[in-house]
């Protein structure tokens, strides 16, 4: 005689969020135990989670916490647009996002190798996956500390993220709305000393080309070169962009109207995918290997 009933079976599935007849199998096999049945659902899930494990995740979410002097961002990508708009997956992020707080790491990989929730991460993404139904990542994270300002803004879709920072205190909102220029205007940089050497001379050789293309004499390509690649400075560097709240002024000096002595040390900006290749598959070949 079974050593449960319709209510075991009701709460197996609200405390799991497994299938009716997975919850009524695992509390047969498990002979009613709830937590060994959560367990065999467990187990369950990971060898359901394994089967999606090679589907390309490039849709999700990129989202950010703030904490204090602490901004915390993460990518977390997901198969499908639909599935990133799951309430599921949503509480899925935010329950990543207060990990991230909490225990304050350095690198995505810390992530993926810590525990939470008193298991190994690895597995508590597997249960994720199960429950939701798509292969999920956890597949880039940031995390800036200062001990002046910080800025933060996530486009409204959760497909850009960006972070900034400020050695001054008290600029908070002038950083917020540098934040969304960033997300906006994609600088690559966030000032002309993080562009490395071997860029500007790529850029000066790219410049040369075109010059001498365009039948500008050898004699003043040595003028112009300089222009050039001031140019390209004001248009990849955060701080030398005209600031897209007031095109009169750059980034740098928006952020000196709030304070004089404030200037940029962080910038961080994450966009959903980015890198991350897309596989196109026939909808129909699709189906049919789903009925195989």
């Amino acid at each position: 005689m079974a050593n449960f009933g319709p209510k075991d079976i009701k709460k197996l599935r609200e405390m799991t969020d497994a299938g009716m007849m997975d919850c009524k199998q695992a509390l047969a096999a498990t002979d009613g135990d709830m937590e060994k049945a959560q367990e065999w659902l467990r187990k369950k899930g990971l060898g359901a989670a394994a089967k999606k494990a090679d589907k390309v995740a490039a849709e999700g979410v990129v989202a950010i916490k703030a904490d204090g002097n602490k901004a915390f961002m993460v990518e977390i990508n997901s198969q499908t647009d639909f599935v990133a708009k799951n309430e599921k997956f949503q509480s899925f992020v935010n329950e990543v996002l207060e990990h991230l707080a909490a225990n304050d790491f350095d690198t995505a990989e810390e992530v993926n190798a810590s525990e939470i929730n008193g298991q190994p991460f690895a597995d508590y993404l597997a249960l994720q996956i199960a429950t939701i139904g798509e292969n999920l990542v956890v597949r880039r994270y940031a995390k800036v500390v200062t001990d002046g300002s910080l800025g933060t803004y996530v486009h409204a879709n959760g497909k850009v993220g960006v972070i900034v920072a400020s050695d001054t205190e008290g600029v908070e909102d002038a950083l917020k709305n540098i934040a969304m220029h960033a997300a906006a205007m994609n600088p690559n940089y966030i000032n002309e000393a993080a562009v490395p050497a071997e860029t500007i001379e790529k850029e000066k050789e790219i410049a040369r080309e075109q010059l001498i293309k365009e039948g500008k004499p050898e004699a003043i390509l040595e003028k112009i070169l300089p222009g050039k690649i001031k140019r390209f400075l004001q248009d990849n560097t955060l701080e030398n962009q005209k600031f897209v709240m007031d095109d009169k002024i750059s980034v740098g000096e928006a952020l000196k109207q709030a304070n004089k002595d404030a200037k940029l040390t962080e910038y961080v900006r994450f966009e959903l995918g980015e890198g991350v290749e897309k596989v196109e598959e026939d909808f129909a070949a699709e189906v049919a290997k789903q009925m195989a």
